[in-house]
């Protein structure tokens, strides 16, 4: 068993606080290699942004649960050599069950999603509760969900939306400890809502971009008001940027009718207290975009080196205009301590 703070990382307490009192969004980057998780620590560094890398079930499978440890603590540690002064939460992205919270909670994570939406209310209260009692203990944040996303993301899958239902959100935070976490502790509690945002490249069942309908503003805004200062989170935001899209149909791909959230509806929710906003499809699509550009215009390299660094450092471009553009949480790393 290994604290967080061992590894050099915090939990998402203070970088909440400053979110919502500074009204941005800290970026959730999910990582799968070594790669993703250098742009994500030069990008967020170059932009002064805190940043939660965040490590889904499947990740930590692919990753090795070991290796996983000392990727985050060789991104803290990167990011000090590089003199980058940044908060580094290291989270657990859509944990089914408390035995994985807590092996990732006993491994050094520093914050934990327990995603029981697709369970029976009282079964979501239950777990989430007893994941909040065993964080709570060792200072990890933990985010719970309510509502369930369209989309596929690895083992989450939904073919509906099913919007959060905003008179159960007091109830189910109060009742998790939630509520009381973000209260009384020093670590953070925090609730993932469905207003609208999908998981995956294929967000919407729409034949033109035009066609995208506009978040629940109504949904998360009667949330807030009920929640109070309390840390929302959305999921499934990537925009699904057309021109990594383009890129990879030009090179061999085959992506139809692939849309994201559009960006100016992500910056305006942060505007309604959303705390945390997650990005994974557009970090893929980018990667993936670049290699195959690549490897069309050199067909005779092999080097993984030649074709990962140029996506390495479109990555790191695309995570600084984000942060900058979307979250607004550039230049705010200075503000949390």
């Amino acid at each position: 068993m290994i604290s967080f703070k061992e590894l050099g990382l915090v939990n998402t307490r203070k970088m909440f606080e400053s979110a919502l009192e500074r009204k941005f969004a800290v970026p959730g980057y999910n990582i799968n290699n070594l790669e993703q998780l250098q742009a994500i620590i030069i990008g967020c560094g170059e932009s002064q942004s805190p940043v939660i890398i965040q490590i889904s079930q499947g990740a930590r499978a692919y990753a090795n649960q070991t290796m996983l440890r000392y990727l985050g603590q060789g991104g803290v540690e990167m990011a000090k050599e590089l003199g980058f002064n940044i908060p580094i939460a290291l989270h657990l992205d859509h944990g089914n069950s408390f035995d994985l919270c807590k092996s990732c909670i006993d491994s050094g994570f520093s914050s934990v999603m327990f995603d029981g939406s697709h369970l029976p209310y009282e079964e979501n209260i239950k777990i989430t509760t007893q994941v909040v009692e065993y964080a709570r203990e060792r200072d990890v944040s933990v985010e719970g969900e309510l509502g369930i996303l369209a989309g596929i993301e690895e083992h989450v899958k939904s073919e509906e939306h099913h919007y959060t239902d905003p008179e159960q959100v007091e109830d189910f935070v109060t009742r998790t400890g939630l509520k009381e976490l973000w209260s009384n502790s020093n670590c953070a509690g925090s609730l993932a809502i469905a207003i609208g945002t999908s998981h995956g490249a294929y967000k919407f069942k729409v034949e033109k971009e035009e066609d995208i309908p506009e978040l629940r503003f109504d949904i998360l805004e009667d949330v807030r008001k009920r929640l109070g200062n309390f840390p929302i989170v959305l999921h499934g935001s990537s925009s699904v940027l057309k021109k990594y899209v383009d890129m990879i149909n030009q090179n061999g791909g085959a992506l139809e009718k692939a849309f994201g959230i559009p960006e100016e509806q992500l910056r305006k929710a942060t505007q309604f207290g959303v705390s945390k906003i997650n990005i994974d499809t557009d970090g893929r699509l980018v990667v993936t975009a670049m290699v195959r550009k690549y490897l069309a215009e050199h067909p005779n390299h092999f080097d993984p080196r030649q074709y990962l660094g140029p996506a390495r450092q479109e990555l790191i471009e695309m995570i600084k205009r984000k942060n900058k553009v979307v979250l607004g949480s550039a230049g705010q790393a200075k503000y949390i301590n």
